[in-house]
């Protein structure tokens, strides 16, 4: 096949090499010049023949949108747009609606798989009408992992987006645990050799897994991690999938936990920690630390003069 790819970053250039080297055409444009086939989207437009295929792969939210719209006055009716980025599913709706009133098709594609997946292929979670899903089959194939699994067409547009949106929430769950297996570990004084343990766990065991491995191959370069700041961003999909649940009347206690952990690692001297050291300062007399580093005694804290409740 031939299709035009929006984006060639790390994923969108990644998957160009791989689909060109499965035998497809790709005319690819990217706001770095160096990196473009193209000047730019009319002249990718053009140099589709039709009815054309374009996968966005740009980051979410206005940049999409705007590149959905552009590609919506460029584009002819029988031509679809794949969007492959991270969006929030509830824009796939609007993206779609917007294009269709031109005759012009969606589809949106969850992609996992990271800066590995030009070698082990892309899991696809993907949503749209059966003929426009079906039409891009052989893109979907090239792109995804060899054998039965790594693909679905999960429903209609929106439902790749909300798959995808899931998969990262359970994936902030399964490496929050990973992360606070280990803090145990590190904190232990009968674990002499933590890293030895993590690459033990990697076989034979019930929590192995490709997070695991990652784990393993992070400690090979780095045994107590010095090297790395305790700071973790959260791309959004956390996020929605937590507001998804509560939508739905959901409980999804760790995804949750996961999340606010991630917000935890944002903070250098956490304010609600400060809260607990005072009241327990209070309550107990237990000893504080200052501002400046310093330790104090409780029983002289301010405030220590209050009448407790009785009862």
């Amino acid at each position: 096949m031939q299709i035009g790819m929006v984006g060639l970053g790390r994923m969108g250039g990644n998957m160009s090499e791989r689909l060109r080297a499965a035998g497809h055409e790709v005319v690819g444009f990217d706001n770095d010049p160096a990196k473009s086939d193209v000047a730019d989207l009319k002249a990718l437009v053009d140099a589709l023949a039709a009815p054309r295929a374009v996968w966005v792969m740009v980051p979410h939210g206005s940049p999409t949108t705007a590149t959905v719209h552009a590609l919506a006055e460029l584009l002819s009716p029988g031509d679809v747009v794949i969007d492959g980025g991270n969006s929030r599913w509830t824009d796939d709706l609007e993206h779609a609606n917007h294009l269709g009133d031109r005759g012009i098709g969606f589809v949106d594609v969850g992609v996992s798989g990271g800066v590995w997946g030009r070698t082990n292929g892309y899991a696809l979670m993907v949503g749209g009408a059966d003929p426009d899903v079906e039409r891009l089959m052989p893109i979907f194939t090239a792109l995804k992992p060899e054998g039965e699994f790594g693909f679905v067409h999960a429903g209609g547009v929106g439902a790749g987006h909300f798959t995808k949106m899931v998969h990262n929430g359970i994936e902030y769950g399964l490496m929050q645990a990973y992360a606070e297996g280990y803090e145990l570990l590190a904190a232990s004084d009968v674990v002499t050799d933590v890293p030895a343990v993590i690459k033990s766990w990697r076989k034979g065991t019930v929590i192995q897994s490709w997070l695991l491995d990652l784990l393993d191959r992070a400690l090979e370069a780095d045994d107590d991690l010095s090297e790395l700041r305790g700071y973790a961003q959260d791309s959004g999909e956390g996020r929605w999938t937590v507001e998804a649940a509560i939508n739905h009347a959901v409980p999804l206690p760790v995804i949750t936990a996961a999340l606010f952990a991630r917000f935890g690692s944002r903070q250098d001297d956490s304010p609600a920690m400060k809260v607990i050291a005072a009241l327990r300062n209070q309550f107990g007399g237990h000893a504080v630390t200052s501002a400046a580093g310093s330790v104090e005694k409780g029983a002289d804290a301010p405030g220590a003069d209050v009448t407790p409740p009785v009862g």
